[in-house]
């Protein structure tokens, strides 16, 4: 059991990382938008989710689960650049 345990912490660092990683590109695109109105995309919101659901149903993973997983990570990630573009513009 301690070596499923580490896998998964090992798991979850990268995970980490990889969120870290991903709110960087957030911070870009928060100093390349023209207003604050673009950082709400609703098409790109929709091109996302459909991406993770492909990625999802070719992984075997739950696809219905990645879709909750996704709503809340990509609002989260609205919310964090709506405050870097206000940062941003201080």
């Amino acid at each position: 059991m301690a070596e499923v345990r580490a896998g998964v912490d090992a798991v979850d660092r990268q995970i980490v990382a990889l969120i870290a990683r991903r709110f960087g590109y957030m911070d870009a695109a928060a100093r390349i938008k023209p207003d604050r109105s673009a950082v709400r995309d609703e098409w790109r919101k929709a091109d996302v989710k459909a991406k993770v659901d492909a990625a999802a149903a070719s992984s075997g993973i739950d696809r219905a689960l990645m879709s909750r997983l996704y709503e809340d990570l990509i609002e989260t990630s609205i919310a964090y650049e709506m405050d870097a573009f206000d940062r941003t513009r201080g």
